[in-house]
């Protein structure tokens, strides 16, 4: 064999190699950014509004002292595994389902719901905007590090709102930011941020509290979550944004038929 003929055949063999490690490495980055590596063959998710009830959350006294999110350990952990939703976010969006069923009943939100949101705004609190760092959820439920948005100026499209609260959930004393697994801007906080992990402090950056806050904010103005209106109103007065509702309602499809988003 010549050495035109060598050269040719290295030359092929490392482009094929540049492009099998193009696509392991676009593959992991979108693994990242979805927060799911499985291969298992999915189910067509169905387009129907609501979306169907995830599996049912069993009964907890969420009047009980401390973490009531907790109990629902035994529960979440399978369907965790299901969905790729990490667990402490599963039991913080079970334990919001319960309470808003004890303190809202018209409401009639379902735990899938609050995670369709909790997936589309920040992947259940591990996307912090940036791929290579990533946060997480302690183990006393609060994300670190503090997903904390871009500050809300009025530049680009984004609207001008001056600072709330004095930075004290989004280090920010001059303009709002959304912050949190569930990306609250600090004045819709104060309208309806709740304490759910029973610390005595309604945290945006924890786990319970954020998912709370979204349930008191979707079942406001007396909403019914069981109708097609009420659903969308609820997802809509979230991110008024058409693309944002579908996002929402495929995720939480995917979630109630048990699998990831």
């Amino acid at each position: 064999m010549n050495d035109g003929v060598r050269r040719s055949i290295g030359c092929g063999v490392g482009a094929l190699l540049a492009i099998v490690l193009i696509v392991a490495v676009v593959g992991w980055v979108l693994s990242l950014l979805t927060g799911t590596t499985s291969i298992t063959p999915r189910q067509p998710v169905p387009d129907n509004v609501p979306p169907a009830a995830g599996a049912e959350v069993p009964a907890v006294d969420v009047h009980a002292q401390g973490r009531t999110s907790d109990k629902l350990a035994f529960w979440a952990e399978p369907l965790a595994e299901q969905t790729s939703i990490p667990q402490a976010a599963v039991q913080a969006y079970g334990n919001a389902e319960l309470i808003a069923a004890d303190a809202w009943p018209e409401c009639h939100l379902k735990w899938n719901t609050l995670a369709g949101i909790g997936w589309v705004e920040t992947r259940h609190g591990t996307y912090t905007g940036n791929p290579f760092d990533r946060a997480s959820i302690g183990e006393d439920g609060v994300v670190t590090p503090p997903i904390i948005g871009i500050a809300l100026d009025g530049s680009g499209a984004t609207a001008e709102i001056a600072d709330t609260d004095d930075g004290e959930f989004d280090q920010d004393t001059e303009f709002d930011r959304a912050v949190g697994p569930m990306q609250f801007i600090p004045d819709s906080w104060h309208r309806f941020g709740l304490d759910a992990s029973g610390d005595g402090y309604a945290d945006p950056h924890q786990i319970d509290d954020a998912a709370l806050g979204a349930a008191k904010h979707l079942c406001a103005d007396n909403r019914d979550l069981s109708t097609p209106e009420g659903w969308t109103e609820a997802v809509l007065s979230y991110n008024r944004s058409n693309d944002y509702l579908i996002k929402v309602r495929d995720a939480a499809a995917s979630y109630a038929i048990g699998q990831s988003a």
